[in-house]
């Protein structure tokens, strides 16, 4: 089974080429944002996915229009690559550490669009990468990709590993909640 999308977003801030591989595959990152890449590099690593993500946006401005709309992309190519969702386990959850900092995520592929971010950043600046943008990133993916995702910061006082905990952790959650373990569809109402 090919679980697979290619989408390609044009508007007057951003212009993103994402391929994404739910089977796996190379992580090829050009954003514009340095930790980002960085974040989407780990997020490939741990999900297992494939992930290929070409983006031009208004960076002269900074950089959260590219991290949002690569978060809407993102989201869209995750549902198209779910198709029918038959047989995948649906929901997961996922405790991650990164160092002093630890980060937990659970998620239902559901069809129903949430994000609850309970995350306090220390420092603001990670590199060019504003952190308040990480809430942005998943609020724009779970909204696109109609999941309910749930990330909380345990705790951690320098943002990165705070941040890339919270990678980690919600790629550990979509990689077992992805995962085919039957051959219908996982809730009471037939669809999902």
């Amino acid at each position: 089974m090919e679980r697979k999308a290619e989408i390609k977003r044009e508007t007057k801030e951003t212009d993103i080429t994402l391929c994404l591989n739910l089977e796996g595959g190379p992580a090829k990152l050009e954003t514009g944002v340095g930790f980002l890449d960085h974040m989407l590099a780990s997020f490939s690593i741990h999900s297992g996915f494939g992930l290929e993500v070409k983006a031009e946006g208004d960076l002269r401005v900074d950089s959260h229009h590219t991290v949002e709309d690569i978060g809407i992309v993102l989201g869209m190519a995750f549902k198209q690559a779910l198709g029918d969702k038959l047989g995948i386990e649906r929901f997961s959850s996922a405790y991650i550490p990164m160092d002093e900092a630890l980060a937990f995520a659970a998620v239902d592929i559901s069809g129903r669009a949430y994000l609850k971010f309970d995350a306090e950043f220390p420092q603001q600046a990670i590199g060019n990468f504003d952190a308040c943008l990480a809430e942005e990133f998943f609020r724009a993916f779970a909204f696109n990709a109609g999941i309910t995702l749930h990330i909380r910061s345990e705790y951690g006082s320098n943002s990165h590993h705070i941040c890339e905990a919270i990678f980690k952790a919600c790629a550990r959650a979509l990689k077992e909640a992805v995962r085919v373990t039957g051959s219908s569809v996982s809730s009471s109402k037939g669809v999902l």
